[in-house]
């Protein structure tokens, strides 16, 4: 799973509000799909542009990213390319385009949820971040506050 940056909780929550605010969701459509809205909220494509570089190349974003090449060329490798380097995985990518993170399911309390659905994918979004939120938190290692105010007493 994706580190457990500000960054990646903050474009996760982005991509959830822009999808409940209205940003247009359709599982078909490369530029509009799970992974779709992702790539929107991290580079500046539309989802028109999304799409058009998707059909330059064979598969849904599944297919695209089992074939995912960094230095083929394609428009969406480079789309790809650039979600990885923020900090997702190939696998965070392919299981949010069928919302099939065992960890992220457990989170949301479901045993499954509908890939077809935008509001299943607004709640694998914001508890995905939810639990990277939670994982951060925890990394974080406070100084032993006992040992400094027994040595200022």
């Amino acid at each position: 799973m994706a580190n457990p940056t500000f960054k990646i909780i903050d474009i996760l929550r982005k991509t959830a509000t822009q999808l409940e605010n209205g940003n247009r969701y359709e599982w078909g459509h490369m530029g509009s799909c799970n992974c779709g809205n992702l790539a929107q909220t991290i580079t500046t494509f539309s989802r028109a542009e999304i799409q058009k570089y998707a059909l330059e190349k064979r598969g849904d974003w599944s297919e695209q990213l089992i074939d995912y090449c960094p230095t083929s060329g394609f428009p969406m490798d480079l789309i790809i390319k650039k979600m990885i380097e923020i900090g997702f995985t190939n696998q965070d990518l392919r299981q949010l385009e069928l919302l099939s993170n065992p960890e992220i399911l457990a989170k949301a309390n479901v045993r499954f949820l509908n890939k077809n659905s935008k509001s299943d994918t607004v709640l694998y979004y914001k508890t995905w971040a939810n639990l990277l939120e939670e994982q951060l938190i925890d990394s974080i290692e406070l100084p032993n506050l006992e040992s400094f105010y027994l040595s200022e007493a």
